[in-house]
């Protein structure tokens, strides 16, 4: 699966797969690319982060293994303090803050670790039963990889957003809001969103 595991999108996708395959050779990475941009829902609205990166990620000869994360600006405090204000009230962001916190300000050089980090505490804070497999697939793999079934049709589902008084439902965001919103009971939205046939089982548990 291409792209950082921010979007809500994303990890709907995850879950109905149960494992993921991180391409680490993927190569020509565009500095817009979603790998490390994410969308949160504050009191002002929709806000999106970057994690500043050094070097040129488009160039056909960089990895997303290779990748470096560049400090410039104190992106990190920046990051935080965004998180803090949108989800501060949330119901789950005091259980969620110190590791979420640990992560944003670890001293990760690569945006590969921080990928690595994330992808874990999202999935064992929100119970998830998901596995991640990190390594470079070559061209004959990744010419199987396009032959494979497609990903489910994904559909946005309304869930309870802090904000949605002032400024709507807004579908599309990062993980980090449905996380902080719903805990672990956001797995019933992610199931809702790919129709997975395993939320009818979910829905007799819960």
């Amino acid at each position: 699966m291409r792209g950082f595991p921010f979007g809500i999108a994303w990890w709907a996708a995850a879950l109905r797969a149960s494992a993921v395959f991180i391409n680490t050779g993927e190569r020509g990475l565009d500095r817009r690319h979603d790998h490390h941009r994410y969308a949160i829902l504050g009191p002002g609205g929709v806000q999106w982060l970057t994690i500043p990166l050094t070097g040129d990620t488009r160039t056909p000869h960089t990895t997303l293994g290779e990748i470096r994360i560049s400090e410039h600006a104190n992106w990190r405090r920046t990051h935080w303090g965004a998180l803090y204000s949108a989800y501060g009230r949330t119901p789950y962001f005091y259980y969620a803050a110190d590791d979420l916190h640990r992560i944003i300000d670890g001293n990760q050089t690569h945006l590969l670790d921080f990928i690595r980090q994330m992808q874990q505490f999202i999935a064992d804070f929100m119970q998830l039963p998901v596995t991640f497999h990190y390594r470079a697939i070559n061209e004959t793999e990744a010419t199987k990889a396009t032959e494979t079934p497609p990903t489910p049709d994904i559909h946005a589902v309304p869930y309870h957003q802090l904000w949605a008084d002032r400024h709507g439902f807004q579908p599309g965001l990062s993980i980090f809001d449905l996380m902080m919103n719903q805990g672990p009971e956001g797995v019933i939205t992610l199931l809702r969103m790919t129709d997975d046939p395993r939320l009818q089982e979910s829905r007799s548990t819960v």
